[in-house]
Order: structure tokens, then sequence, then C-alpha cells
């Protein structure tokens, strides 16, 4: 018996932590057992083919709102090209309405329900053994002749008796690794499903020292925690937070979804003692209205977030990413423009624009006709629009989330944005306008180039009539933003290069200078000069750089900037800078 696990991802950079998972879990029938992971990017006759070849005996699908539409066609096709093969389907896409799901899609055999380990387990032995008696599982959903049975939910598992996922690394690089030390939620938020079981279990901290030690030693480059509420017990995340302190290796990256409001002061400071990347945080903002964050179930207390946030990012060691959702009751257009410039104003390292889903199960989807919530009725039943907001307005936000992600959370341009955003009533409208230049000159139809991106910006900022001083400020801004991101050959025509043989000269001389290397590159002293000038570059700039990001204040000073792309952010990428003086 060959029992296939397949998962479409949403993207390659993604690993999958449910077939790990599951397959951790039967070691004792490992063999019978093959994951095999694709994304929903790829053809489905692709993925088919696949499946195919493998020639399984059974295939067990995680279903996700992203993936459950194309998994289910893909199913559908698996039956026909295999029509003995058993189908299964599990996630949290397929616990509810499992009934409902097998009347409507004859090709599929068996619903696992909720937490998968221990339920899947026995299914996988009775699908081996040959019985395919399901009778006695609980947690599964099955057909049995023409009738349709509902088995008992399954106890909840003890997290430590589930084996570590990720003891293999094989197919992960250049992958984010997912991990698990923690499910269930305290909180009752409406759009999600988290805490639909009451409470919440953590693995001991014994089992997490191994895990993470395995990370450690490993060198991963990004692990993700799933988490829902990483802080929620102050103990349990004062304990990772310390150890990981204590055992950094320089190198990874670990990032936890928190709750801003319950970390008190004294955790802040103690966090800010730890190496720059070492910890990213992902806070869920949603709104800053509080009626709507009410209405879901949410902390309305924005006040006290801002000043934890505020508190957080002093210490200049902490990317932070912050979450609004649009669609949610009682938020119209205006009252979410305020919460994006709320949200804006803390300058978070990544502004993240979602958009409310239903989720099967969610107290949202319950209560949509209350709220005038219309929503599609296929996964992954995003919101169309509300009695607050009209379709037209959230078209507007999708093309505004465009323009954030595109210039925002790219890093890519940080200075001018910055800059140019200044410029502008508010953040908000800034990139409401930049939006409409966006998609009233075609550009939202075809994908751009780096090099693209940063022309039609610049022809954005012409286009609204600045100044001439603002436009030169803005040429030298983009100029630096270019170079921190890329050690660029050429750069584009309208910033004018004009070099003199004469600067050219200084620059030679300063990466021939022994002294000069010590020190502005000490971790470079062992590379010639010319490893050395291909490894760093020097620009001159009109404008006080350096000045304007740290204090705001723009100064027509000029100044030379050492570039040193050996030395990079480890989450920005950007190039280390330095004022020298040639």
């Amino acid at each position: 018996m060959k029992i296939l696990l397949v998962a479409l991802n949403a993207k390659f950079i993604h690993s999958s932590l449910a077939l790990r998972t599951l397959k951790s879990y039967c070691t004792s029938i490992a063999e019978n057992i093959e994951t095999c992971e694709f994304t929903i990017n790829n053809e489905k006759e692709f993925i088919l083919s696949e499946i195919y070849n493998k020639k399984p005996d059974a295939v067990g699908f995680s279903c996700y709102i992203w993936n459950i539409e194309m998994t289910l066609h893909i199913a559908e096709m698996l039956k026909k090209v295999l029509p003995n093969v058993f189908i299964f389907l599990g996630g949290p896409e397929v616990s509810f309405e499992s009934d409902l799901l097998l009347k409507e899609n004859p090709f599929i055999d068996l619903v696992i329900r909720g937490e998968g380990e221990k339920i899947f387990y026995n299914t996988a032995k009775s699908l081996i053994n040959g019985s395919f008696d399901f009778s006695s599982i609980n947690g599964v959903t099955y057909r049995k002749g023409k009738e349709i049975v509902i088995n008992p939910p399954e106890k909840e598992l003890n997290l430590n008796d589930i084996p570590f996922s990720c003891g293999n690394l094989k197919d992960t690089e250049n992958k984010i690794i997912y991990y698990e030390s923690q499910r269930g939620c305290p909180y009752n938020c409406q759009f999600c499903l988290s805490s639909i079981d009451g409470r919440v279990r953590f693995l001991s901290d014994k089992r997490v020292k191994s895990d993470l030690d395995f990370f450690l030693e490993n060198n991963v480059r990004q692990v993700k925690f799933v988490d829902r509420t990483f802080n929620c017990s102050k103990d349990h995340a004062h304990f990772i937070w310390s150890y990981l302190m204590a055992h950094d290796n320089g190198k990874t990256n670990f990032h936890m979804e928190i709750e801003a409001h319950i970390l008190d002061d004294n955790e802040i400071e103690f966090l800010k003692n730890a190496r720059k990347g070492l910890f990213q945080f992902e806070i869920g903002v949603q709104s800053t209205n509080n009626k709507t964050l009410s209405a879901v179930s949410r902390s309305n207390d924005f006040e006290t977030l801002r000043r934890k946030v505020e508190k957080i990012k002093e210490g200049k060691n902490i990317h932070v990413h912050l979450d609004l959702i649009a669609g949610l009751p009682y938020e119209g257009y205006e009252s979410f423009k305020k919460s994006f410039n709320d949200v804006y104003s803390l300058h978070p390292e990544q502004l993240q624009l979602g958009f409310l889903k239903l989720l099967k199960g969610s107290g949202l989807r319950r209560d949509a006709e209350k709220y005038g919530i219309v929503y599609d009725s296929k996964a992954p039943y995003e919101v169309l629009y509300t009695r607050d907001i009209d379709f037209d307005h959230m078209l507007m936000l999708k093309n505004i989330e465009e323009m954030v992600e595109t210039y925002y959370n790219s890093f890519k341009i940080p200075s001018a944005e910055k800059y140019v955003c200044g410029l502008f009533e508010s953040p908000f409208d800034f990139y409401e306008s930049l939006a409409n230049y966006w998609v009233n000159n075609g550009f939202h139809r075809v994908n751009h180039s780096k090099q693209e991106l940063y022309v039609i910006f610049y022809n954005f900022c012409l286009n609204r009539g600045f100044s001439k001083t603002d436009i030169e400020i803005i040429k030298d801004l983009l100029k630096f933003d270019m170079l921190l991101s890329d050690n660029l050959k050429s750069i584009p025509n309208f910033i004018d290069e004009n070099i003199s043989e004469e600067y050219k000269v200084s620059k030679r001389k300063f990466f021939n200078t022994q002294s000069e290397t010590e020190k502005y590159m000490p971790t470079l002293t062992a590379f010639s000069p010319q490893q050395l000038s291909r490894m760093c570059r020097i620009e001159h700039f009109k404008y006080n750089i350096l000045e304007y990001i740290n204090t705001n204040e723009i100064k027509a000073e000029e100044i030379d900037i050492l570039f040193n792309y050996y030395n990079r952010d480890i989450i920005t990428n950007h190039a280390e800078i330095t004022q020298v003086f040639l």
C-alpha cells in the first residue's frame, strides 16, 4: 500500500508543515507514506501527471482556502485516471461541513476533521491492513455504501507525543521553515478559527530546546512560528526568547505572531538585547475603529498598542510587521483610511493590507447577513463589499495594496517613499494617488523590472507637479535607494551622473589605501583593492541623505557614502552604509 500525501502550497518559498507532521507521527508505517509538494501556480495537468506516475493506492490532500478549489479539481481528475485510488482530504478547509463536501464530491472517499495526526495514523493503518474499516476511527467522515457516516471527534493530543517534523531539511533550501510550539488561541477573533478548541496547549521546554537546537545547528535562514498568539503565555514566550538569544548562531531569523497589548515593559527592555535580525514580530492590528474591533472581539485600545510598538522599535533590532484587514464590520472607506494612516504612523518594516475572508465555522461567516457582508461563495471566500464599503472602494483598496507591496514592503525605495509621502496630506492620500496613476497608465497589466519601477515612481512625481527642489531631492533619494539594494552597473537616465575624472581617481585611491580599509571596512581587510571596489561602492550625493534618514531633515549638503554589499541587513538585504571623506 503506497499512501501519497499531497500539498499545494501558495508559493514556492513555502513548505508544508502539515505533511511533515503527519509523516513524522507515523514512524511505524513511514515506509508506506510518501509526501509530495506543489504550488497553486503549477499547471493542474503537471500535478496530475506527477501523482499518476507514482501509482499510489491512496492519496491524501492537505486543504486550505488558497488551494481547495484546485485540489478538488485535481482529485476529480485523479479518480478518473486511477479509478481504484482511495482519496481523502484533511485540513482546516474541510473540517467543517464534511458531510456536505462528500455529497457534492463523489470522488472523495473520506475526510479527516480537525487535528489530524492520530486520525491519519489510524486511517492509514486501516488502508494498509486492507480492511478499509473506519467505523472505530474518531474524527473521520466517510462513505459506507451510499451512506455518509460522521464519526465522533477525536480527543486532543499531547503535543509532545508528536515527533519533531523538521528533522530532514531535504527540499527546503531557500524555503521558509514552519514550526509549531503551541496549538490553540485564548482569544476569540470572529474572523479566525484558532480558538475553536477553547484552550492552548504547549510543547514542553525540553522538547522546544531540542527542536530549536536543530534549526540553530543547521543555520536555517528563517523559521516561522505558526503559533497563533506566540506570547499568550509569558513564561513560554520568555523561555524561547531567552534560549534563542543565549544560543544565537548569528544567522537564523525567527518570525513570531504576537499580541502587542500583553507585552509588558520589562519584556520589551529584555528584547532590546537581541541581535538585530534575530526576531521578527507580526502584530495583527486589523483596524483602529473601536466599533469594528468590538464587533470582531478584538482589543480596541490602539494607543496602548501604539506605545508598545514604539517601544519595540526603539531597540532598532526587531523588524515589526503590522496587519490591517479591509472589509470588517463598520469599517467604511474613510474609516479604513484612518486605520491605514494610524498604522503607517508607526513606520513598520512591513505594512500588510489583507482582505477579509469568511472562513467556514467563523463567527463573521455566521453573522454575514447581520453586517451586510457579501462574499465570494468559492474559496477563499473573500469579501466583495459590505454595508459600509462598496465594491468600487474595495477595488481601490486592492490597487493601494499593490502599491504598498511594490514600493513599501519591498524595501525598494524607503527614503524616497518617506519623502514623497510627506508631500501629501496623509500616507493614504499618497498611496491612493500613486494607485490611480498606476492603473490609469496600465502599469497593473504587466510585470516590471526594478529599474522600470524606479522610473515609474519618478514619472509619477513629475506628473504631480512637485517643485524643482523637491524633484532634485527625490532624484538623490532614488539614487540612494537603488544603490542601497543593488550594486547597479547602470543607473536610469533621469539621474544625472556627471562624475569627473578627478572624482573617479579619488575613489580608486580610497580603495587602495590600507588605513581607509581598516577604518571603514574592517571586516574586509583581507581583500585586494580590486576586490574591494567590486564588493563596495562610493557615490556622491547633493543632499545629506544620512541625516535625513536619522532626523527627517533634508539639507543641501554634499556627502559621499560608502555602500558595503558584503555586509547586508539580514531582512532587507540592504547594503551597509557609511559616510566617507575623499
